[in-house]
């Protein structure tokens, strides 16, 4: 992790946050403690969506394009993991609700003209003290993490396009001011032959399907989304029409047009923000067991069963510093330039992940039955870990991926080494 404060000082590697990087964690940390924590319990019961708690991000400089520049500002790359681990402690639906537009500014940036990108960013926050939300509607009912496999389809009708289709579990589905959709223009080219599409509220064709009953996350908003010749004008086709039909050309030639497809990149982006949330909900499990375990350990407790609990706890300090690490690298080579050839945004998202889902499990079996009861915030912690072991890519999915771009790798290393010894 060789650092902008690193470069200037003459170090090679420097893991300090900066005093600006502490700052703002620590006023990530006040807001989830005073602000998400207090409503978190009842949005999670109602499964209602937290609208008191995004204002007053917004108020708190914590939601809105402000604050998305804040986050491009860091030369580490490292505001952006703060801000999901820090507000993911305070509550994972919350956070996800206030953070739910990131996605699709994501995959607006990512595919967008300049024309494009100032137009609809600022409609997926809102602008002053207005409140909106942005949607990115990838998955599908026979497409879950294959984002290759979509059915969702984009046809050109003069100056429209025309959209038809079926999304689930979309992330403030049905709510958004403005959904970004991934569609297939031509289904015999696979994902080279997919585009984005952005679709406003209130478009006609644009409907919300069922609203998801969840096991977490469940202060945010998840539903389908139907599109029934939903018709867009043609300058919502993001990267316009030339850019698409030079994509599509290179395709059915057979050339490699040199990246994965617009939501590929876009989840690669992404990847180590989500594992930073998983941790922040592993930190937050992590620090209330310490805290309720303080004064358990009674006198006349027998040794090994003392040295048990401190070697539980032990294991679990360790596993979070080290998926950090990873996701901090991630994040770090992302904000940098450095291509993740060898799959490390997957792999920050994968441990970040898996460790959550077992800091929790670890941590209710050393608590005991209170773990398994709704006064226990552990309870809650173990629900919410789950789904970071599914969305955004399964951890099956990006174990495949790492193994994919491990072996690439490797064999480019191979063939490399090959080259220099040739001669000899």
């Amino acid at each position: 992790l060789v650092s902008q404060r690193g470069r200037e000082a003459g170090n090679l590697v420097d893991f300090r946050l900066s005093d600006e990087q502490l700052e703002y964690q620590a006023h990530c940390r006040r807001f989830a403690r005073e602000v998400i924590r207090p409503v978190a319990a009842q949005h999670d019961r109602d499964e209602t969506v937290p609208w008191e708690a995004i204002r007053a991000a917004r108020e708190w400089g914590l939601h809105g394009l402000d604050h998305i520049q804040k986050l491009g500002t860091d030369p580490d790359g490292l505001f952006g993991c703060i801000y999901a681990e820090e507000l993911h402690w305070g509550c994972a639906g919350i956070a996800l609700a206030i953070q739910g537009g990131s996605l699709a500014a994501a995959g607006i940036a990512s595919s967008g003209t300049p024309e494009q990108i100032a137009r609809w960013v600022p409609e997926c926050f809102g602008m002053g003290d207005e409140i909106k939300l942005g949607a990115y509607a990838v998955t599908e009912p026979s497409a879950g993490s294959d984002v290759r496999s979509l059915r969702t389809t984009a046809v050109k009708d003069g100056d429209e396009w025309v959209l038809g289709g079926t999304k689930v579990f979309i992330t403030n589905g049905g709510i958004a001011d403005v959904t970004v959709v991934v569609a297939t223009v031509d289904p015999e080219l696979g994902h080279r032959g997919q585009a984005s599409f952005v679709v406003p509220k209130d478009t006609p064709g644009l409907s919300m399907g069922k609203k998801e009953s969840k096991l977490g996350i469940r202060a945010s908003q998840t539903s389908e989304v139907i599109l029934e010749d939903c018709r867009v004008p043609a300058e919502f086709l993001l990267g316009g029409r030339d850019k698409l039909e030079r994509k599509l050309e290179r395709a059915r030639s057979g050339q490699s047009t040199g990246r994965s497809s617009n939501a590929l990149a876009t989840f690669e982006l992404t990847r180590p923000l989500v594992g930073a949330s998983a941790l922040g909900i592993a930190q937050a499990a992590y620090e209330w067991t310490l805290e309720y375990l303080e004064g358990k350990v009674e006198e006349g407790t027998p040794l090994l069963e003392q040295q048990r609990v401190q070697q539980v706890l032990a294991d679990v300090a360790t596993e979070i510093e080290a998926a950090r690490l990873l996701v901090w690298r991630a994040a770090w080579m992302g904000r940098n330039g450095v291509p993740m050839t060898g799959g490390q945004g997957s792999m920050s998202k994968l441990k970040a992940g898996d460790v959550a889902m077992w800091a929790t499990t670890t941590l209710m079996d050393l608590v005991g039955p209170f773990a398994q009861t709704t006064d226990c915030p552990l309870e809650k912690f173990f629900r919410d870990a789950k789904i970071y072991q599914i969305f955004e890519g399964t951890a099956q999915v990006q174990r495949l991926v790492i193994s994919r771009m491990q072996r690439a790798e490797y064999r480019q290393r191979l063939d490399a080494a090959v080259e220099v010894l040739q001669p000899l």
